[in-house]
């Protein structure tokens, strides 16, 4: 019972160093056997294995009483789907998605307010709302607009600088 006690302290030691050492193993044996083994040989996934193994094995031997060949099938069946619980578990969390980056074509018919005069052959500010938020643009525009005017976003030329036109009210 102490070999099985010591493999699940040792799962449990394990998985809390791939907390500290995250993605270890995940890189050593990459590409082994064509990606068959991808995500399978990671910290966490080894660790849950041990340590429900040991823990398994023990839980088999004192509270049913078994020999050690039958405590050590049921510790790795135990460990085996602890395994498989841990690598789901980790997949569903690296699949999730936030919602996607705002980009300057999100600025596309959107209205602001001229904040820097903008010249005819120059550059002016306006302030646009970016996913929620109040951000300064460097502005071009066809003819002249003076400070305070509301403008619409006809393209985005680069990250930080758009093409306006004046609103007709």
């Amino acid at each position: 019972m102490a070999w099985f006690l010591g493999l699940g302290i040792t799962g449990v030691v394990l998985l809390a160093l791939s907390l500290v050492f995250d993605g270890v193993l995940d890189g050593a044996f990459d590409g082994a056997l064509d990606g068959a083994l991808d995500g399978w040989l990671s910290l966490p996934v080894v660790a849950g294995f041990a340590a429900m193994t040991g823990f398994g094995g023990t839980i088999a031997m004192g509270a049913a009483g078994l020999g050690p060949g039958p405590a050590t099938g049921i510790g790795v069946l135990c460990g085996l789907g602890t395994a498989w619980l841990t690598y789901r578990f980790s997949r569903v969390l690296m699949r999730d998605q936030t919602a996607l980056t705002p980009t300057g074509d999100d600025l596309v018919g959107t209205s602001g307010n001229v904040v820097t005069a903008i010249p005819v052959d120059g550059y002016g500010e306006v302030l646009l709302r970016l996913a929620g938020q109040r951000v300064r643009f460097a502005a071009r525009s066809a003819g002249p607009v003076a400070r305070g005017a509301e403008v619409w976003v006809e393209a985005a030329s680069s990250a930080t600088s758009v093409v306006v036109r004046p609103v007709d009210r």
